[in-house]
């Protein structure tokens, strides 16, 4: 007698079945690159930012490394065609002048310094301003939120309080004490100090993340192996609150643009003889009326390079954030057809 076999079991139809062959065999830091670069917004937002940074370097050089335009930030010329830009654009065939620099592309300022070369070394300082601002202040409210929220208790209460002091009062109001006193010292010392005034909401996230994972089983597990807290919060926690780590990191930056560019037109922020965006809005808005292009160079990188750190902020988000999962409509139609 012969066995009859069940038949498989067919889905039904209209049924969608879905698979992980994409995910399979991927490790989590290929899956994080892979929704980043799927993100073109993001991408391309990276790729300009980099193009911006190499471009105001390799300008107008940096430290004692000159750059190919022939004019500095500081150095008084002639002015030609009363200070307006020589930057060319429009082809002749429509009635243009053709593509071309000239010899003052941004034009002048009122008493004759390169607006092309001061731009370049806005960008630089600001993008300074940025980095260091990102990367301390970074650096700072994660090892505040760590011990704050893996040892709780006593010295949680303790580094808390002394984060609610500093959110309670408007960063612009703290920047501006800081940048008062260290802004004639340089770009690096005022960026530094106000990094130190710019940890609070990194602190705050971090240890909510630490709150939430010191109580999962794989601390647990490396208590009972007898690791120590120091190994336990750097080397089994923070690995795993590093996606929120990385993306406050990068609002941080974007805003540590806006905060010193607010400080430097204000005028305490960055000093003469060194130069930045907010600045070079500052000391040439007397002539808004007369020379409008004094606004148009410094003010356009200013709100660009803000754009630029704030969507690629965002591409990170959702790319570290396991709940952000994109739907294709496309591919459902393929599965459900197939």
């Amino acid at each position: 007698m012969t066995q009859m076999m069940p038949e498989p079991t067919q889905p039904e139809a209209g049924a969608v079945v879905t698979t992980d062959d994409d995910t399979v065999g991927v490790s989590q830091g290929r899956l994080i690159l892979r929704r980043f670069l799927a993100n073109r917004v993001a991408v391309v937002s990276g790729i300009l930012f980099v193009i911006i940074a190499a471009f105001s370097i390799s300008a107008v050089g940096l430290g004692p490394i000159p750059g190919w335009w022939k004019y500095d930030f500081s150095t008084l010329n002639p002015q030609i065609d009363g200070g307006a830009p020589s930057l060319s654009l429009l082809p002749e065939w429509l009635g243009g002048s053709g593509l071309a620099l000239g010899e003052h592309p941004f034009g002048q300022d009122r008493i004759g310094i390169d607006y092309f070369a001061m731009t370049m070394r806005g960008i630089q300082n600001s993008i300074l301003v940025m980095f260091v601002i990102g990367i301390v202040g970074t650096v700072v409210g994660t090892v505040i939120g760590a011990l704050a929220g893996y040892y709780r208790g006593l010295l949680d209460s303790i580094l808390m309080r002394i984060t609610d002091v500093f959110i309670v009062i408007p960063v612009l109001v703290i920047g501006a004490v800081v940048g008062r006193t260290t802004g004639g010292l340089g770009v690096l010392p005022l960026a530094f100090f106000l990094a130190m005034v710019s940890w609070m909401v990194i602190a705050r996230l971090v240890r909510a993340e630490f709150l939430s994972l010191r109580e999962r089983e794989f601390v647990e597990a490396a208590r009972v192996a007898g690791a120590s807290d120091f190994r336990i919060i750097f080397k089994h926690i923070l690995p795993n609150a590093i996606g929120v780590v990385i993306v406050a990191a990068t609002l941080l930056a974007a805003s540590a643009i806006l905060l010193e560019t607010a400080l430097s037109y204000l005028g305490l922020g960055v000093r003469p003889p060194e130069v930045s965006l907010g600045l070079i809005i500052s000391d040439n808005q007397s002539a808004f009326q007369t020379r409008p292009w004094l606004f148009w160079w410094p003010a356009a990188f200013i709100v660009l390079l803000a754009l630029l750190i704030n969507f690629v902020g965002d591409g990170l988000r959702d790319a570290f954030d396991p709940r952000q999962k994109r739907f294709s409509l496309r591919r459902t139609k393929e599965k459900a057809s197939s």
